[in-house]
């Protein structure tokens, strides 16, 4: 197929398009690596929103503001441990959630790798409701 396609007298024209097709996905590709911005707000006793949902292989970066009087933790341990996180610093040591005293903001920048629903809690406040979910796609 390939030595039809390059005949002489179309091949010219035939390697333009195929070079032209094969940098089209290339160029695709670098439009979907951008982290795409989630943020959550946290406050007493709730995440603001508290239902998120990702896609599997899309790189996220995930901003967490605390705009509440109280120190907050989003804790997604079995998100994070099942996703690729390029800043793992910005996590607590055991890399199960992100700690933020009232009125600092992070973010966190990772790609699911597993689909699955997880939990969204922060320990400190669970027992008022401060409680959510994250489904991977």
């Amino acid at each position: 197929m390939l030595h039809y396609l390059f005949k002489r007298e179309r091949g010219p024209l035939l390697a333009a398009i195929l070079l032209v097709a094969l940098a089209v996905p290339g160029a695709a590709f670098a439009v979907e690596s951008k982290p795409k911005q989630v943020t959550v707000v946290t406050t007493e006793s709730k995440f603001t929103p508290n239902k998120l949902t990702f896609r599997r292989g899309i790189p996220y970066r995930l901003h967490i503001e605390n705009r509440g009087k109280e120190m907050h933790e989003f804790n997604a341990a079995d998100l994070f441990k099942s996703s690729k996180i390029s800043n793992p610093a910005v996590l607590n040591p055991d890399k199960t959630e992100l700690v933020l005293k009232p009125g600092e903001a992070k973010d966190l920048s990772f790609i699911p790798k597993k689909a699955g629903h997880f939990r969204l809690v922060c320990p400190d406040h669970d027992w008022a409701g401060m409680t959510g979910e994250i489904t991977v796609e």
